[in-house]
């Protein structure tokens, strides 16, 4: 089941149109649910779904398995936060598929790395790419942590809204590979990162390829 804060991604039906929108529950309610207002993947605009419009909805659970339900538009709610009010079936009609692809973003974070015990002294390192279930990292020439299998990532992601969330990231080292000049690229899986680390990334994410969409960058 999903909860308050979850993103989740509607595709409807009975169209010829390939269209897909992402919005985040804000709101539970008996035998319904309300979100924000979506968000076209496409264009990164506000869309306005009619009343009685149906669709496929996607979303994942903390073990990062993906279920799709049926859902329908009920109606809209003002309020400080206009929200969007969604049929919510029984959790028996939920069908499992399978398991997450996480989108993977190019974006320039900065991190800090940790190691498991103390293997190498804690620095700083920007990234080269991210996503909900792991991440690249630029390593200056000369980093020696190519023999730790398991180290902690530090970093602030700060949202739209301004709020700023700090996490720690257990990861996995899965390889590291040379760049030009003799710099490296450190490629980590995150370990079992809890369901509020996943919607975070996964947040922030989506936010940053609405704005780059916005800009008219390619993503």
């Amino acid at each position: 089941m999903f909860k308050i804060g979850d993103i989740l991604m509607l595709e409807p039906k009975y169209t010829s149109q390939k269209e897909k929108f992402n919005c985040m529950v804000v709101e539970m309610g008996t035998g319904c649910f309300y979100t924000d207002f979506p968000i076209d993947e496409e264009t990164g605009k506000i869309a306005f779904l009619m009343d009685g419009t149906q669709f496929n909805v996607t979303f994942s659970n903390e073990e990062q398995a993906v279920y799709v339900f049926e859902s329908e538009v009920l109606g809209k709610v003002k309020g400080r936060i206009p929200m969007m009010q969604l049929l919510l079936p029984e959790p028996e009609t939920f069908v499992k598929i399978q398991r997450r692809q996480f989108v993977r973003l190019d974006v320039t974070l900065d991190t800090a790395i940790h190691p498991e015990h103390s293997e190498f002294p804690p620095f700083r390192a920007l990234t080269e790419d991210i996503s909900a279930g792991g991440a690249s990292i630029r390593l200056l020439k000369g980093t020696a942590i190519q023999s730790v299998s398991q180290l902690y990532l530090w970093m602030a992601l700060t949202m739209k809204s301004g709020e700023i969330h700090y996490l720690r990231l257990k990861s996995k080292v899965i390889r590291v590979t040379e760049k030009e000049h003799g710099n490296m690229l450190l490629h980590v899986q995150f370990l079992e990162p809890s369901k509020n680390d996943i919607q975070t990334l996964m947040r922030f994410i989506f936010e940053k390829q609405v704005d780059l969409k916005k800009k008219g960058l390619h993503v």
